[in-house]
């Protein structure tokens, strides 16, 4: 189910440089998703005023991006642009609608470069277009000599633990299906780094689960990981922090008083949580010798 939106911008200019995913823009071709993650944030009342429960098309999307583009390229404002940043673009409606597809096609007609990021093996319909995006986008002076590539092709997980997907992700293709895509990308040549994110806290974010996704990312050919916890927003059913805690009191309540505990009354849990997964996703990277960065060099 589906509901038809007309916008007057889809391409959002970021007030800085990204430096974690590298993007000046974002394009979202819908609002809510259809992959109904539990965790997902955009499921909470920060972000209210968006009706997530229904997926919302941009149909006039690709017109109004064409003319976006046209304006920053006589300007010479040429930046990656984020394809996914708040919902996945490869809906399994988009297969039928093709509204991805269709901005792609104008991205690379104004030679932009690309990071996408999804959980659907529906990105292999568009292969041949990402090519042609990798090798002909214009790249901003900051990445000049510093990388030769025009996409950023990025695969969120989660968990590699299919009954945990099943669970939390689950709209999503499958854990399998993504480590198969991730490394048909990667054998085709593309800058391809999975997005670990969010681990779950005392399901999927302990060293011993850490380290069988950072091992299977590699073994796929990811060439980098980036790892980030939870965020939890909201105290109204639909929210997220009140989905995710409904998902673990009926599939994991042994979890759930510590969970709570972690977060208290905040969205994010404690700093010292964040600096301990970040120094450990750090040391398990190294044991397996992938970047924790898209690029090794800091860019200006």
């Amino acid at each position: 189910m589906f509901r038809e939106v007309k916008v007057k911008s889809v391409l959002n200019k970021l007030k800085s440089h990204d430096d974690w995913f590298l993007v000046d823009y974002t394009v979202n071709p819908f609002m809510g998703c259809a992959l109904n993650c539990t965790y997902c944030y955009i499921h909470g009342s920060k972000y209210g005023g968006e009706d997530t429960s229904v997926l919302q098309v941009k149909t006039n999307a690709p017109e109004v991006l064409y003319k976006q583009l046209k304006n920053r390229t006589r300007k010479g404002e040429y930046g990656f642009i984020g394809l996914g940043s708040s919902t996945d673009p490869y809906p399994p409606i988009e297969k039928e609608l093709e509204i991805t597809r269709e901005l792609l096609k104008i991205i690379y007609r104004f030679k932009f470069p690309v990071n996408v990021n999804t959980k659907s093996t529906l990105i292999l319909r568009d292969m041949e277009l990402y090519r042609k995006i990798d090798e002909n986008a214009v790249l901003p002076r900051r990445f000049q000599g510093k990388m030769d590539h025009g996409v950023i092709v990025s695969f969120s997980f989660s968990t590699v633990d299919p009954v945990l997907a099943g669970i939390f992700e689950p709209g999503a293709s499958t854990v399998e299906e993504r480590l198969v895509t991730t490394q048909k990308f990667s054998d085709e040549g593309f800058l391809v780094g999975a997005n670990l994110m969010p681990l779950l806290p005392f399901l999927t974010d302990t060293e011993e689960h850490l380290d069988e996704m950072i091992g299977k990312m590699k073994e796929h050919g990811a060439e980098f990981v980036l790892v980030a916890g939870l965020t939890l927003f909201g105290d109204e059913p639909s929210d997220c922090k009140v989905r995710y805690y409904d998902t673990l009191e009926k599939h994991y309540p042994e979890v759930l008083p510590e969970t709570r505990k972690l977060f208290g009354n905040s969205f994010a849990p404690s700093r010292k949580y964040q600096h301990d997964l970040a120094k450990l996703s750090e040391k398990l990277a190294l044991k397996h010798n992938i970047r924790t960065r898209i690029l090794t060099n800091n860019l200006e």
